[in-house]
């Protein structure tokens, strides 16, 4: 079993930046991959951006640029750094980490952007 807990949503005004964090407990060691993944109201989840055990990153198009995933092992925790906010970015964040086929989910943080 792995717990997800994220933190760092809040209100921002299009051009800012925000941090989001997601600290994993449980079995860490069996994770491959952690990432970002995102759900605006009346759209389907959608992934952000992925970081594998060994670092390798990928991104979806309409972030690429503006944020960066890292990860920091000793801490078990994932970052998103998110720049350049638009409207568009406006939705609950979900932290998600991968167990061979089996995925977890933290709680969701909420992101909006707005003037």
């Amino acid at each position: 079993q792995v717990q997800l807990v994220e933190s760092g949503g809040g209100l921002v005004q299009p051009g800012g930046s925000l941090r989001l964090s997601c600290a994993a407990s449980g079995s860490i060691f069996s994770i491959n991959a952690m990432g970002w993944y995102r759900q605006a109201p009346g759209k389907q989840r959608e992934l952000v951006a992925t970081i594998t055990s060994g670092g390798r990153t990928n991104y979806a198009d309409s972030v690429k640029g503006r944020f960066t995933i890292s990860r920091d092992n000793a801490k078990n925790t994932v970052y998103l750094q998110m720049n350049s906010l638009k409207p568009e970015d406006t939705a609950v964040y979900y932290c998600n980490a991968r167990v061979g086929v089996k995925n977890y989910w933290g709680q969701g943080t909420q992101v909006t952007v707005s003037s």
